[in-house]
């Protein structure tokens, strides 16, 4: 994917204060990535295996953090990141981006703890690393609450309304891209050829909002803040998938990952839950074996890469 590319522009960076003092003064794209890169290249030098460990450990430390301190099936949440081929599809491939989607996700506590302030602050640092970040501002409200509240029904149906009314909302999104850096996504080749998320791939990022229905009851009941977040997180997660399956893969079928990575941990608290002791077994053991039939059909099937 993309990592030939990011190896190739940190070598060619020039590596030092100046640099990267330049790009942050410059006002262009997403100059926190950039900036940094200038100032990891005057620190390694052209070592880009340790460009690539030092920013990998930073998002895998992140991740872990976070699944230590909020779920109790840390192994369980691990196995979904990578099964889902997330790891491969954001780690390896959507590099930049996956830094601004850990520094939100280490934020969580702020969101846990209702800190808007300096939770907008760490969601406007992230989106100079990349700045599709930017979109979580409304969304770090709208999960807020009891799960399956107002507002993300209501997100739920602003979605089905725009998935009817897909080729009128093409133009709007144009419009409102108009003169930002994101102004020739509408008109580009990309965006013409893509005809949006595979459906089973939109499947299996619903399954965490899926299962909170089935266990309604049990997580109203509970009424922990932790897995309320994340159950409204994963529906959000449902509807940009929605979104994308009738627009573009490509280009919003990246955004979802900003409230993926909270269903991983609502998932195993739901199955623990929502079933009997032996249920529960059992849902385990299917869901273990349907996403590692995904990974299997996404890395052999759709991307073709060879063992």
């Amino acid at each position: 994917g993309d990592t030939t590319l990011y190896r190739n522009g940190f070598l060619s960076a020039e590596g030092s204060f100046a640099a990267a003092w330049s790009i942050f003064t410059s006002g262009s794209k997403d100059v926190g990535f950039y900036g940094m890169r200038s100032i990891l290249k005057m620190l390694i030098g052209e070592n880009d295996k340790l460009f690539f460990l030092l920013i990998g450990g930073f998002q895998m430390f992140g991740m872990a953090w976070v699944y230590r301190k909020y779920t109790q099936e840390y192994w369980m949440c691990i196995f979904l990141f990578i099964a889902s081929t997330d790891y491969l599809s954001w780690v390896h491939n959507g590099m930049r981006q996956f830094i601004a989607v850990v520094i939100i996700f280490m934020a969580f506590p702020l969101m846990l703890r209702r800190r808007f302030g300096p939770l907008v602050a760490v969601i406007l640092l992230a989106s100079t690393i990349h700045g599709s970040a930017i979109l979580m501002l409304p969304v770090v409200f709208i999960v807020q609450g009891h799960a399956w509240n107002a507002k993300t029904i209501l997100t739920l149906a602003l979605t089905g309304v725009l998935m009817a009314f897909v080729d009128q909302f093409t133009p709007i999104l144009s419009d409102l891209l108009m003169e930002t850096q994101y102004d020739d996504v509408m008109t580009s080749a990309i965006w013409q050829n893509d005809d949006g998320t595979n459906i089973i791939r939109v499947l299996v990022y619903s399954v965490p909002a899926l299962m909170s229905l089935v266990g309604f009851r049990q997580v109203r009941r509970a009424n922990d803040p932790v897995i309320n977040i994340c159950v409204n997180c994963s529906i959000v997660t449902m509807a940009c998938y929605l979104v994308s399956s009738v627009t573009s893969g490509i280009y919003i079928g990246r955004l979802p990952i900003y409230t993926t990575l909270q269903g991983y941990i609502a998932l195993p608290w739901l199955i623990e839950h929502t079933f009997d002791k032996r249920s529960a077994k059992l849902v385990r053991l299917l869901l273990i074996g349907f996403f590692s039939a995904f990974f299997c059909y996404q890395t052999f099937v759709i991307w073709r890469l060879k063992v």
